[in-house]
């Protein structure tokens, strides 16, 4: 995966250069803490919204082989790059679509993203996106990688929230204040 990502960013700067040879750890690793927090069943349908360089959506298509991920972005030329990375890695389950998120109209199990926007914003763009059948250990909602203090972000949510401490299941000290934010939907 690294060699793919290495040439692609050569010629669509999808993932900051500074941080390009931190791939594994601030990427890849950092996308598959979700996986630490839910395990998606067979034929979940999951979001990766302002999906990037295909973050967090591709990896865990890679763990999770037979759920059904739409990666999401408003940049269509980063989608290209993560179509490319897709086929390169003969993943199946993975389908892009260049849209905004709030002009989605399909429902899914479950929402992921990496800070693209603040928490409040995020959940008013996946306002009725949710499936209300829940099958699996947490409710269906979003699952939001963020960093820092998000006690302000949280304050209309905290009946709904939860908060899973990256570093309690990797030791790099990037993890130290990163966190996995779960919003239910209902």
């Amino acid at each position: 995966m690294g060699e793919l990502y290495g040439f692609w960013n050569r010629q669509i700067n999808v993932i900051s250069r500074k941080d390009i040879d931190y791939l594994y750890e601030r990427h890849i690793l950092h996308s598959l803490a979700i996986a630490k927090v839910v395990s998606f069943v067979d034929g979940a349908s999951v979001l990766d919204v302002g999906t990037g360089g295909g973050f967090p959506g591709l990896p865990l298509a890679i763990v999770f082989p037979k759920v059904k991920f739409l990666l999401i972005d408003s940049i269509g030329k980063k989608l290209k790059v993560v179509d490319a990375i897709a086929e390169a890695l003969q993943l199946q389950n993975i389908t892009t679509q260049h849209i905004r998120a709030e002009d989605l109209s399909c429902k899914v199990d479950f929402a992921v993203s990496r800070a693209v926007t603040s928490l409040p914003v995020f959940l008013s763009w996946m306002k009725n996106k949710f499936l209300k059948r829940n099958r699996h250990s947490l409710p269906n909602g979003t699952l939001f990688l963020k960093g820092g203090d998000i006690t302000d972000e949280l304050q209309s949510y905290r009946n709904r929230a939860s908060i899973f401490e990256i570093s309690q299941y990797f030791s790099e000290i990037f993890f130290e204040e990163k966190k996995i934010v779960h919003v239910s939907a209902y």
